[in-house]
């Protein structure tokens, strides 16, 4: 059957970590520079595996999740980090890297507790089986 939360426990990314990495520099990048640097540093840390363009789909994906997370604004096409936001996460990601993946911190027991929370105070869909009896 699978994971009925939608959460699935996986260990420190390293693409978030590079991202965090560089992100941090009070510089702005649009998305090809900054994707070029981060595999060069992923290829230099023998972790560039998937393809390239696996990977780029991966780095966006990450990318976005971190302009949704308020942890980098973005400005036309140009990606700037919140070194402050960007710092605490990477401080997170390493903390929980020496931990294990198995034992999460005080602080992702709280954003686990916050999810479930988000996740319960969402409104529930009708099924389109109730639709049609009703």
């Amino acid at each position: 059957m699978g994971n009925a939360s939608g959460f699935s426990r996986r260990g420190p990314d390293i693409m978030t970590e590079e991202l965090c990495a560089v992100l941090s520099r009070r510089t702005s990048f649009e998305f090809k520079p900054l994707f070029d640097v981060i595999y060069a540093n992923l290829q230099a840390r023998n972790a560039a595996s998937g393809g390239e363009e696996m990977l780029r789909l991966r780095a966006y994906e990450k990318l976005q999740n971190l302009v949704f997370g308020g942890m980098v604004k973005k400005t036309a096409k140009k990606y700037r980090g919140s070194p402050s936001a960007l710092l605490a996460l990477s401080e997170r990601l390493k903390e929980w890297r020496v931990q294990g993946f198995g034992r999460p911190t005080a602080a992702g027991v709280k954003v686990v507790a916050a999810a479930r929370v988000t996740v319960a105070a969402a409104p529930a869909r009708k099924s389109s089986r109730a639709v049609r009896s009703a």
